[in-house]
């Protein structure tokens, strides 16, 4: 799987038709919205929130146009409070009263949310034949002894997926230059391990230095810099013109340290009034083996980097209680 340019808690709606079957369904970070009529649920999703993509921009004063991305507009996203309010992943069960669930999510087919189908033995060759024609994504069988667990799997999945699907070329941008750990399944598996071991609910790629920003629900950040060997060579060669100590140049050549110099007035990378001071803004890296060689660390992002603050998900949730 990549990694998304960025991803938040979003919203999961269920529609269903009364029955219990739902009511145990384990969704950790994601809030939920049910409906038992899929009327209501119809009207609702039409006014419901919509995702706002990553910004491009068309260059028009170059010889030959370009499209670039917007790298600091998508942090922006995490201050918008509607972010968490967006439907992503659409559940319903084939079984409603006045319209089943294949004619309700055919009649849903221009919203980009993931639509997973929940069905009977009976219904199984349909939801196959709307699977393979693009009218849901994924079914679930209810009589299965592990239906519950596999729905919230496949949940987590789509919402993963919906990102993906929602910044296509946005993606396919950056991967191809600065931002290739995009593309790596070693990296989005680091990333993930990331989010479980330290309680963070949204990431965003992140401008100077290139990496991962990871906020928890609280809204604590932490910035994850990634570099390959190209971009280790490059903070060698620039603290050595620059006349960093030997101690530095030693470390960093030897690929002991990886560094995020945000002194102030600074680029991310190391100059003449960093000093011997150096050790403060380096950490050991870890490395993560894709197709290429990434080294990665995490380090707390200075309030300065923020030129808006988080709206948290602790605050929505709040809100939403």
């Amino acid at each position: 799987m990549k990694l998304p340019l960025y991803a938040h808690p979003t919203l999961t709606v269920l529609v269903d038709d009364g029955s219990s079957f739902l009511k145990n369904l384990p969704l950790q970070d994601h809030a939920r919205k049910v409906f038992h009529q899929a009327d209501e649920a119809l009207a609702w999703l039409t006014q419901s929130p919509r995702h706002a993509r990553a910004p491009l921009r068309v260059q028009h004063d170059l010889p030959a146009r370009s499209v670039t991305v917007d790298v600091e507009g998508i942090f922006r996203v995490s201050s918008r409070r509607e972010r968490f309010a967006v439907p992503a992943v659409l559940v319903a069960d084939f079984y409603m009263p006045h319209m089943n669930g294949l004619d309700f999510c055919r009649a849903l087919q221009y919203l980009p949310c993931k639509k997973i189908l929940l069905v009977d033995a009976a219904e199984e060759r349909m939801a196959i034949d709307a699977m393979n024609n693009g009218l849901i994504d994924r079914y679930v069988r209810k009589q299965d002894a592990h239906a519950l667990p596999q729905l919230a799997r496949q949940i987590a999945q789509m919402q993963q997926a919906w990102f993906l699907d929602q910044e296509r070329v946005a993606h396919g941008l950056l991967a191809m230059h600065e931002y290739s750990f995009l593309q790596c399944a070693a990296v989005a598996e680091v990333v993930r391990q990331l989010y479980q071991g330290h309680g963070f609910v949204e990431h965003y790629i992140f401008p100077q230095p290139n990496g991962i920003l990871l906020i928890d629900g609280a809204g604590a950040a932490q910035l994850m810099v990634v570099e390959t060997e190209a971009g280790m060579r490059a903070q060698y060669e620039i603290a050595r013109d620059s006349g960093a100590p030997r101690p530095l140049l030693q470390a960093l050549e030897q690929r002991q340290v990886l560094p995020f110099f945000h002194h102030r007035g600074g680029d991310g990378m190391y100059d003449k009034a960093i000093g011997g001071s150096w050790q403060r803004y380096c950490r050991e890296p870890q490395v993560c083996q894709g197709e290429q060689t990434y080294y990665w660390a995490l380090f707390d992002l200075p309030a300065s980097y923020l030129h808006e603050q988080p709206y948290t998900h602790a605050q929505y949730a709040g809100e939403a209680t």
